[in-house]
C-alpha cells in the first residue's frame, strides 16, 4: 500500500483490510503480507488528521507482488506534482503483478504514462478531469473498476474494497475471497464480480 500525506484513509485502509485478513483455512495461514510504504518513513498525515507510520521508504522497500495506490486529495493535487513518487510509481509496473488504484489514485498512474491507451476509472467527482487532463486514457464511466491486465484501476473510495475482492478472487479464488467476505461482513456478491 502506497501512503503519502493527505492520502484518503478507506482507499488504502479497505484493501489493506481485505488483503489482510485473508486466509488460506486448509493449512491455517494468510495469503499474503501487506505493507506500507511511502517516499520517506516519516509519520504520514492522512486525510482527516489520521497518522500512519509507513513500513518502509522507496529506498528500503522490498519487492511487491502487488502494489495498491491509493488517491485522496494528497494523490490528485499534491503527490501528481512529485516526480519522485511519480517515477517510483513508473519503475514498478516493471517488478509488480498487479498495480492498482483506488479513487484518484488513478491520477498518479495517469501522470506516469501507466493509463495511456488503456480503459480506466476514477472517482465520479473527477472522472471528467481525468478524461480532459489526459487525453490518452479511455475513461470509463459508473463501473466500481476496470482491469486492464496487470493495471486496475477503481472509482472512489469504497470502490476499492470491490476492486480488492475481485482481485482476490482473481489471486486466491473465489472460495477465499468469499470466506474473507464473509468474515469482515462485507455484502458483496463474489460470483458477480
Amino acid at each position: 500500500m502506497l501512503l503519502f500525506n493527505e492520502v484518503e484513509v478507506l482507499d488504502f485502509a479497505g484493501p489493506f483490510e481485505v488483503f489482510s485478513i485473508a486466509m488460506d483455512t486448509e493449512y491455517n495461514q494468510k495469503l499474503f503480507t501487506v505493507n506500507t510504504v511511502a517516499q520517506t518513513k516519516d509519520l504520514i498525515k492522512a486525510r482527516n488528521g489520521l497518522k500512519i507510520q509507513p513500513d518502509y521508504d522507496f529506498y528500503s522497500s522490498p519487492h511487491f507482488d502487488v502494489l495498491i495506490i491509493p488517491g485522496g486529495y494528497g494523490a490528485e493535487e499534491i503527490e501528481i506534482h512529485n516526480e519522485t513518487l511519480v517515477n517510483w510509481i513508473r519503475d514498478r509496473v516493471h517488478d509488480c503483478y498487479v498495480i492498482a488504484s483506488v479513487c484518484t489514485g488513478a491520477f498518479l498512474l495517469a501522470e506516469a504514462g501507466l493509463l495511456d491507451g488503456k480503459q480506466a476509472t476514477t472517482h465520479w467527482m473527477d472522472i471528467d478531469r481525468l478524461e480532459r487532463e489526459y487525453s490518452k486514457i479511455k475513461v470509463q464511466r459508473e463501473v466500481k473498476f476496470v482491469d486492464e491486465n496487470g493495471i486496475i484501476t477503481s472509482g472512489g473510495i469504497s470502490a476499492g474494497i470491490n476492486m480488492s475482492f475481485y482481485l482476490l478472487k482473481k489471486l486466491a479464488g473465489e472460495e477465499i475471497a468469499a470466506a474473507t467476505a464473509k468474515r469482515m461482513e462485507y455484502d458483496i456478491d463474489i460470483h458477480s464480480i
